[in-house]
């Protein structure tokens, strides 16, 4: 699963997971439900936006997560206008949607010289955490590394320090099969850009798309930055709204996608790599289902 790391790496090690922002959760999280997917509990988040030794406070935002065996998919709402919404206003006046990508590291005060030695102005790691349900028990807490101010969205390394209490097997079977989030496709105005700034973050090298445009690869997992113009190939009716767009993730399921064709019915097209679930039907994200 995500968030078990292998020991003495550097570098991104995973895809750890994608974020879709939204002004309704409610809604959201019920189309994901009809989907076929176990969603974790509503969970408040909380950090320390002064750094490690400033007070805790409770954010106005809230998620809910399907964890799959291989990364997850969070689904991120602003549940208190007037707390702090941790820059999803930003990004829905862009567009509803993904706008958050995750890699997965071992250690984030080891990996923090790393990026300042490649030219990423990072300010320091910023410690997040939040409740995994409603028991009262000890919160998921996460270390992460952010690019500032990233035109792709929130960029970000994270480190799990609770890997546990994320991937509980009550929250790992879904309806649909999904079990592994195996890729992500970024429309970018300039490719390059994006990828080498990707690249940097991830610490790992960038290769050719056939597609056209870059493949990031990871250990686990891999990212696609592709121009507009290759957008259509990839995902045939899919407009971006603006750019740059994280427009899809693809998700493998177990049974070669049988479920999916039964639950989402004749609402999936045929795309190179498997089913898509247009954007319209996925909270502003096409879903690839992988077989």
């Amino acid at each position: 699963m995500s968030g078990v790391q292998p020991e003495d790496s550097e570098g991104a090690s995973s895809l750890d997971h994608v974020g879709l922002c939204t002004a309704d959760g409610p809604a959201l999280w019920a189309t994901y439900e009809a989907l076929g997917f176990t969603l974790s509990p509503v969970n408040r988040q909380s950090g320390r936006r002064g750094g490690p030794d400033s007070p805790l406070e409770l954010y106005g935002t809230a998620n809910r997560c399907a964890m799959l065996r291989q990364g997850y998919v969070e689904l991120l709402a602003i549940v208190d206008p007037s707390g702090f919404d941790n820059g999803l206003t930003r990004f829905l006046a862009r567009y509803e949607g993904m706008h958050i990508l995750a890699f997965g590291m071992e250690d984030a005060e080891a990996e923090l010289p790393r990026l300042r030695r490649a030219g990423l102005e990072v300010p320091g790691v910023s410690p997040l955490q939040r409740p995994v349900d409603n028991s009262g028990g000890p919160p998921a807490r996460f270390s992460r590394l952010p690019i500032p101010d990233a035109p792709e969205g929130r960029i970000q390394l994270v480190q799990h320090h609770t890997p546990q209490l994320m991937w509980q097997e009550r929250w790992l079977v879904h309806a649909n099969r999904a079990v592994a989030l195996e890729d992500t496709i970024l429309a970018a105005p300039e490719p390059a850009v994006s990828a080498t700034a990707l690249s940097r973050l991830a610490g790992l090298p960038f290769e050719p798309d056939p597609a056209g445009g870059y493949v990031l690869p990871l250990p686990v997992g891999r990212v696609r930055i592709l121009p507009p113009a290759a957008l259509e190939r990839a995902l045939p009716g899919v407009a971006a709204p603006g750019l740059p767009f994280l427009a899809a993730c693809t998700l493998r399921t177990d049974d070669g996608n049988e479920a999916i064709r039964r639950i989402a019915g004749d609402r999936l097209r045929v795309v190179p790599g498997g089913l898509m679930l247009p954007p319209e039907h996925a909270g502003g994200t096409a879903l690839i289902f992988a077989a």
